[in-house]
């Protein structure tokens, strides 16, 4: 069993529970799934897509251990040279150990890993409870080789809860070890 999955069934829910004065197990907030996603543009030069696409493929799979799906451009748009059915990113959803997994490399391995980290935002809930974060380069993750990279790509980690609010999925998360900025003082 993953440690942050271990972690959360043994004490992270006994916290919630109390905190929230929950009366059932079920009540307790947990995370669902977790969603990372990768654009690719290149202005300059729109039909190179298609031919890096296999190498994003490969450090998307290196990075969340499952093959992401390819995503590409539902209509046509002049202005951008972009075509119906272009290559526009790659993405994959995670669930179960796969989930655990990612989530605990992300939160010991990757963001301590970030050049000039202070902490991930406090705000980057939508309202419902799920959590959006930013990471600016790929080769943060260690499954990346940087010699083995045609160019420094950000991707996107949104991380759905159980939870209708944000105050409890900021609980969550802040108790699974996500390293928040500190609260200012507004002296």
């Amino acid at each position: 069993m993953n440690r942050l999955k271990q972690k959360y069934q043994q004490e992270v829910v006994k916290t919630l529970m109390k905190e929230f004065s929950y009366s059932n197990l079920h009540q307790v907030s947990k995370i669902e799934k977790v969603v990372v996603n990768i654009g690719v543009s290149d202005p300059q030069e729109p039909r190179a897509r298609e031919k890096i696409m296999p190498s994003i493929v490969k450090q998307f799979e290196a990075i969340t251990g499952q093959h992401p799906q390819v995503t590409k451009a539902r209509v046509a748009i002049s202005n951008f040279k972009l075509r119906a059915g272009d290559p526009m990113g790659v993405m994959v959803t995670l669930r179960g150990e796969l989930m655990w997994e990612f989530l605990d490399r992300l939160l010991s391995i990757v963001l301590p890993r970030v050049k000039d980290f202070r902490g991930v935002s406090r705000t980057a809930f939508d309202g419902r409870g799920n959590y959006s974060l930013g990471i600016e380069e790929q080769i943060s993750f260690p499954e990346i080789e940087f010699d083995q990279i045609d160019r420094i790509r950000p991707l996107q980690v949104n991380i759905v809860t159980s939870n209708k609010n944000d105050k409890e999925a900021f609980r969550l998360l802040e108790l699974l070890g996500m390293p928040f900025k500190k609260e200012e003082d507004k002296n």
